[in-house]
């Protein structure tokens, strides 16, 4: 068979410079999620939660179809599920079965669950604003997006190609 006894590429390692760059990321992306997971404990939400509930907040009637939901919360649809039936237990979403597709169905922000965001919202944004925003000139925040907006672009791309 062909390439059967090719040796595979050798990888392009990372100079100083660029492993400065790619650590410092990790660090900064894990503790920065970390401390603003902390900051709602005090709500008893964690970080996917209020995502959960920030997006559905956002959408038309509250409610988003679970697919729909996943791909925007950035979840697996099994992890989504799992997340909803914590948030289901709380009382915060309930899930409905769609009457058109009978294998899909709907996130529906409850009444209980809109008082949770509208009450920790407050305290995550100050959160954001204190622990990243506050540490960025405008000129930073600018070209942090357009970094970001790259590599999501990158990424999509990639994943496209591979459907």
């Amino acid at each position: 068979m062909p390439g059967q006894n090719a040796t595979p590429p050798t990888p392009q390692w990372l100079n100083p410079s660029e492993m400065k760059a790619w650590r410092k990321y990790i660090v900064a992306s894990r503790r920065l999620l970390e401390a603003l997971d902390s900051d709602l404990a005090g709500h008893d939400l964690s970080m996917p939660d209020y995502e959960i509930l920030a997006q559905l907040s956002d959408a038309p009637g509250r409610r988003m179809r679970m697919s729909d939901l996943a791909d925007v919360a950035m979840l697996s649809r099994s992890r989504l599920s799992h997340r909803m039936k914590v948030m289901e237990k709380a009382g915060w979403v309930k899930r409905e079965s769609c009457p058109i597709d009978k294998r899909g169905y709907f996130a529906i922000m409850t009444a209980k669950g809109w008082k949770a965001i509208v009450a920790a919202a407050p305290d995550h944004v100050e959160s954001v604003r204190t622990r990243f925003i506050d540490h960025l000139s405008k000129a930073d925040q600018v070209a942090l997006a357009k970094i970001f907006e790259k590599v999501e672009d990158s990424l999509r791309r990639a994943e496209s190609e591979l459907e």
